[in-house]
């Protein structure tokens, strides 16, 4: 009966533990919508690894989080909602940018401010944008350029490239002696 015990005080504290740890993670990461912010949205072709609570900065100095990503069925354009901190007041001329956090993963929305005198007001819309990068594409286009040629064009091209050329004795004797330098 003792061991019964024992084992369920152990398990209330691991219990207590990690929502003690929850919660502090959640305080600490900023994670949720932050008291007094103000909701701007921007609209995206290509979103990538966004996802909501993803940082976003203004010269690599977080400034607020992505609160929601949607996609907008008219335009088919990803349409993010920005929780930002009121005491960052941003032109209305600014772009926002995602980035990529490593080559691992993970994104994050970067803001250049721009020159204009008035504000981004709440609920207003960065209208400059640029979407994410899909990396792992542009690779793939460098190491396998695609030429439009189909299919036949392809093979011949291979079949161009692996024929080797002839050996200088081979071109001498075919007549192309006055195309190689005397020495």
């Amino acid at each position: 009966m003792r061991e019964q015990w024992a084992e369920a005080a152990t398990g209330l504290v691991v219990i207590l533990v990690a929502a003690v740890f929850l919660v502090y993670s959640l305080t600490v990461g900023g994670v949720g919508r932050k008291a007094g912010s103000y909701d701007v949205t921007a609209r995206f072709g290509q979103v990538g690894a966004l996802a909501p609570g993803a940082a976003v900065s203004v010269a690599g100095v977080k400034v607020g989080t992505v609160s929601e990503i949607r996609l907008d069925p008219k335009t088919f354009l990803a349409v993010t909602k920005l929780s930002l901190d009121p005491s960052v007041k941003l032109p209305a001329d600014s772009t926002a940018k995602i980035t990529s956090d490593s080559l691992l993963g993970g994104a994050h929305i970067a803001i250049a401010p721009g020159g204009a005198m008035e504000d981004l007001k709440p609920g207003s819309e960065i209208e400059n944008t640029q979407g994410s990068v899909d990396l792992f594409g542009l690779i793939g286009q460098f190491l396998r350029p695609q030429s439009g040629q189909g299919a036949a064009g392809n093979a011949a091209a291979a079949d161009a490239a692996t024929s080797a050329p002839a050996p200088a004795s081979q071109a001498a004797a075919a007549g192309n002696a006055a195309a190689l330098p005397d020495f």
